[in-house]
Parts: structure tokens; sequence; C-alpha cells
């Protein structure tokens, strides 16, 4: 079959030649955004069944109003995430932002009214930052060029200023901005990235002199610099290039003679640590008693109290610090679940967060504290989300399970851990194991519709691994997959394929695979190797290629994964990298593929779709095709993820549940 690659209006597509054309049947719909090749009309019925599980909200804290009373929080009302406002428990949402793309990043301004925001469009996460103020009726307006890339925004103590991380000096490279709100034509340029790696500013001192500074090199290598904004001489404070560890700026203490930050150079774990500005002074961790990651937190405007969380296998476990004295206490009043997204109030009294249960959406709660650092007093739900009449309360808890891999025996992990939810009923069940993303993230119980979705309407399993090269388990076992080990993380995979058959009330001959970003990847790559073991898969904005998604991968990202999965550059990686792309094996994958893009996705290109779908084709292998021209990295948009979901649920039925080849 063959192809020829144009451009229309800037968005590429792929024109078929007259026999392929009447091979492949194309759709659009979504008024013409998204484009649907071979994948049959969705019935009404289908549409019908899953509205309740498509009609889920959710309700995440961003920032307190200004008088501390009432909260902002982003939830869906239309197609897409905005701005609201709630000035009390189970009070009524107010919308502040109508925009038709979502908005995200809000920041109050410290002592003001007004806040900044960020927000792209058509998922091209070229965003731009915005200043509104919600106690006025003017609108929002555009800080920033337009054109670059913006983000990573802090203000400063006085609220006058933000400093912000931009492409905007030749599009690539990552540097650290700053300006004064009040006149977007004050931007300047603070400091220089000089190379292609990511630099941002995390905290401002007290007299508004110096910044910290994040410079994220890799996952396993990142650094702190003290950036005097006005002589521009920058230190490192935390972070070694001959012996990489990972840093994180936390926060300027109350003086601003010491700083706080998460480092993992004492232990296999990210812990928490305070250290002088002094030359040469040495980090004093707190945290080495507890055997898991740091993951962040919030400070109060004094600098007198902060939180954080730690990942405990996947669980959210909150604690309160007095930064004077450095002790910290965990906070029993929040329930078990996964929290984030903290923040106190401008008088430090009460702090807000976001908390997610396996059985209840994202939703803003509210914790009163006491006098002390450490005292606080009862938790309050602020938002209840709808759930579109379902009974969540039915919905299935996953269990955690462990599993031997290939080389438990021989040096590798002890065990795999996954997250297990199984229906009701004896089985045996069809099987979707999803893979996340990342590399470097995290399969954690969180609230998924869609996968009770599947429970529901399949009847299936649902197994989310985390394979090596996962987060939250140490920076050993996130380190196993590294170069040359890539393709140990697929043959965990496997692990679990064998770990599903000695399970009865598992369908070990009705399996699929599905995964986005690098989980797509992990699909693609799974299909190749154990196409006799899977019956379907579903690709969403997977790599194919890692030559040709390092080569096309947007500018500002290229080195960032150059650090992860290898220089293509380097002839024998460049050798290697082929030689575990799935796309140069496409002949072993024998199974059927979903494969779904956003034509406008910066990290991941439509080109690494397109390429395995006409493979795919050519060998004779049905493929479903879905292509978003209003999406990025994800489909963001309300209208075009139900079209997707629908799509996904008769594809599963076809190929798994009834076998169909």
């Amino acid at each position: 079959m063959k192809h020829n690659l144009i451009l229309v209006n800037g968005l590429t597509l792929m024109i078929f030649s007259t026999i392929a054309l009447a091979e492949v049947s194309t759709t659009q719909t979504n008024n013409g955004n998204l484009v649907m090749q071979d994948i049959p009309e969705i019935p009404a019925s289908v549409v019908s069944s899953l509205k309740r599980y498509q009609n889920v909200r959710s309700a995440g804290f961003q920032d307190w109003t200004e008088d501390g009373n009432g909260i902002f929080i982003s939830t869906r009302f239309g197609d897409v995430g905005q701005i609201h406002r709630v000035s009390h428990a189970g009070g009524a949402r107010q919308q502040v932002t109508f925009f038709d793309e979502p908005v995200g990043g809000l920041q109050r301004q410290p002592g003001g009214s007004k806040m900044v925001f960020t927000m792209d469009a058509g998922g091209s996460e070229f965003s731009q930052i915005f200043l509104l103020d919600p106690a006025g009726n003017d609108d929002a307006i555009m800080l920033t060029d337009g054109e670059s890339r913006n983000g990573s925004v802090v203000w400063d103590r006085s609220g006058s200023r933000i400093a912000y991380q931009s492409t905007r000096r030749n599009g690539a490279s990552n540097d650290v901005w700053l300006m004064d709100v009040s006149n977007s034509e004050t931007a300047r340029m603070a400091l220089e990235s000089p190379d292609g790696t990511y630099w941002a500013a995390s905290d401002f001192s007290p007299d508004n002199r110096k910044l910290l500074i994040l410079n994220y090199v890799g996952n396993a290598d990142s650094r702190i610099h003290l950036l005097d904004i006005e002589t521009g001489d920058l230190r490192l404070l935390a972070g070694d290039p001959e012996n990489p560890s990972s840093n994180f700026p936390f926060a300027f203490d109350s003086e601003g003679t010491g700083f706080w930050y998460i480092t993992d150079v004492k232990g296999d774990f990210q812990q928490l640590a305070w250290q002088s500005l002094e030359e040469g002074a040495a980090p004093v961790i707190l945290t080495a008693d507890i055997p898991w990651n740091v993951e962040g937190g919030a400070v109060s405007n004094d600098r007198s109290r902060a939180v954080f969380s730690v990942n405990v296998d996947g669980m959210s476990q909150i604690y309160l610090l007095d930064m004077a004295s450095r002790q910290f206490a965990a906070i029993t009043a929040i329930p078990t679940g996964l929290a984030g997204g903290m923040g106190f109030s401008p008088d430090g009294r009460k702090l807000g967060l976001t908390l997610n249960t396996s059985k209840t959406p994202s939703d803003s709660f509210v914790l009163e504290l006491g006098e002390g650092a450490l005292e606080y007093g009862d938790m309050q739900r602020w938002t209840y989300s709808e759930v579109g009449g379902l009974d969540t309360d039915s919905f299935i808890e996953p269990d955690l399970v462990h599993y031997p891999t290939f080389d438990s025996a021989s040096g590798g992990p002890e065990n795999i851990p996954a997250w297990v939810y199984k229906p009701t009923g004896k089985g045996p069940h069809p099987v979707i194991i999803a893979i996340h993303g990342g590399p470097e993230s995290q399969s954690r119980p969180s609230f998924s519709s869609t996968y009770q979705m599947w429970i529901n309407k399949l009847g299936a399993a649902v197994i989310r691994p985390n394979v090596r090269g996962s987060a939250g388990y140490g920076k050993h076992y996130m380190s196993m997959d590294n170069g040359f080990k890539r393709e140990d993380s697929v043959k965990d995979i496997g692990a679990l394929l064998d770990w599903i058959a000695t399970q009865p009330d598992l369908d070990k001959n009705r399996v699929a695979v599905y995964g986005g970003s690098y989980g797509g990847y992990m699909v693609l790559a799974s299909s190749v190797h154990y196409s006799d073991r899977i019956k379907a898969a579903v690709d969403v904005v997977g790599i194919s290629n890692f030559v040709t998604f390092l080569e096309n991968t947007q500018d500002y990202r290229r080195d960032l994964r150059r650090a992860e999965y290898g220089d293509e550059r380097d002839p024998a990686m460049r050798k290697h990298l082929q030689s575990i792309s799935p796309l140069n094996h496409v002949d072993r994958i024998k199974i059927p593929m979903l494969v779904v893009q956003g034509q406008n996705d910066p990290r991941v290109p439509v080109t690494e779709a397109i390429q395995v779908v006409e493979a795919l084709r050519v060998q004779g292998q049905p493929v479903w095709y879905m292509n978003a021209l209003n999406e990025g990295h994800g489909y963001r948009k309300k209208e075009n993820r139900d079209v997707y979901q629908q799509a996904a649920i008769m594809f599963l039925q076809k190929y798994l549940v009834e076998g169909d080849q």
C-alpha cells in the first residue's frame, strides 16, 4: 500500500492510493474534528448505555479566594474544565472562566484578588499565561507572546511579579523569565538555559531578590540552583552532574537563610530535607525513617508550617510540618486515598486539598488547622461531584497483588506490584491489562469511571501493573529499564501473563493490552512479543519507533527524552532503539489493534500512529484508527473522549470478549 503525506491548513494528513481508498472506510464526526477509519458506526444503544459513565465530573482544589473564605476549583459543566468559585462547604459552583479550551495552572496573587492561569489551543501544549481579576468585569489578559510555550508560574512575595518558564527565546530552550503583571512589556529573561534541559523557578526569597531554580535533566538527575535576580549569578545548591540524584526545591525557609527540598541523595527514596544557603552546607534529612517517596506539598504564607505527602505503596499519607522545630506528624483526619493539590489559606488556618478514592472522583476538601503548627481539627468536604447517577458504592475496589517476574531469582525485582479489579462472579473473566505511561509514572488505586465501565459492561477484570521503571518504589527500581534494559519492562508483562494463567477466575485466553504514550509503546511491544497470548490491543498516542519519535518530538522536549530513552545520534544506541521499536517488528503483530491519536500532539507526533497503522494494514491486520484534529497528547474535550470510549467498548467487545479475529 502506498501513501503520501501532505499539509492541509497546517495539518499532516495521510492520502492513500486509489486502491487503498477502496479498502479504508473513513468517517468524520464532532464538526469534522474527529476522523475515524475502519471504525464501525456506533449504535445508539452503545451511546445510551455509556452515558452515565461519561458524565462523571470532578472538582479539584486550585487555590483560595483573597479573603480565605472561599476556594477556586477546576470542574467541567460543558465540554472542558474551567475555573469555578465555591463560597462554602457544599455551596454552589460559580463559573469564573468561559473558554473553549481547558484552563489549568491557577495561582492567585499574594495579598490580592487577581490570578494567573495557563491555557493552550487544541492540545498543542504551547500554553500561554493569562491574568484575570475574578472580582472585576474585565476579560482575561494574555501576558505572554501567544507563540512560545510557557508555564511553571511563581508569584513573588509582593504579588507584583511572576517568574515563569518560557521557550520564547528560540522555541526550544526552557529559560526562566520575569514579568511585572501590570505591564507585559516588562518581560525579560532572568536565566538563559545553557542546554536543552528544563529550567524553572520554584520560590522567591523573602526580599524578592533571589530565586530557587529547578534544573530537571532527567528522571534520575535534577538539580537546585540559587539565582541572584539582580546580578544573574547562579550557584548550585543540590545535585551533582558527576553523581546524579533527584532534587526538587520546595521553598525558602522563613528567614531566607536556608531552603526546603526533596532529595534522594541519601537513599533509595525521595526524602524531605532542609539545607542552609551557606557554601558547602549539607542536607539535613527529616524523613529518613519513612521508606517511601515524599511527593510534594505546600507551605503557609508565613513559612511557619508546611504540609507534605508520602506515597505509601500507592496511597497518600499527609503530614503537617512545624518548619521552625522541624517536627512533623501524620494527619489522621484525611480519608485513605490519593491526595494532592494542597494549599494553605491566606491566614494559614485552613488547608485545601483534592482527594480521590477508588469509589469517589476528585473533590475538594478543607481541613481546619489549630494554633500549633501540628494541630488540626475537622475535615470538611466542599464539593460533591456528579457521578452520572451511578451507585459508586458498588464500584469494584482493586486489590494490590505482587507477582514474580522473569529474573526475580537472578538479580531482578523480587516481584512486580499490580492493582487488580475483578468483577463479581466466579469467572473466568476476560482481562484488560492497562499499562501506565511515563515511563516513570505509577498506577495507583484512583477513581476511574472507565475501568468501572469496562468491568460492568464487558465483565472484564482490569489489571494495572507497575513494571520496572515505575516511580514510587525507589530510584533503583525506577532505573531498571534504562537504556539497553528497556525491553526488560516488556518481559514484566510476559510474567503477568504467566500469573494470569495461574488464576482460575481469570481467562488466560482472553487478554487485551491497553496503554497511552509510553504505555502505548508497551502495548505495541507486548503485541510484538506476545501476540500468541493476547487477543487485542489499544494503543493511545503511543511510540511506535523510538528513533522517529526522538527526531520528531518538539524541540523543547528532545533532550529530556534522550536522557530517558537514549540518544539516537549515538550509533550504538540508535541501533538498539531500532531493534526494540515495534514498527520494525510489525510482522510479528497478529492481533487486532485500535490506534487513537491527536493531530496536534507535541510529545508523540501523529506520524508515530500513521506509520504503525499503515504497516499493520499492509500485512492485513484489522486496525481501527481514530485521529482528533483538535487534540494533542490525549483527548481533553468531552465530545471526543465520549466517541473514543464508545469505540473502545465496541472494539473490546468484538475482539476480546467475543474473541473475533
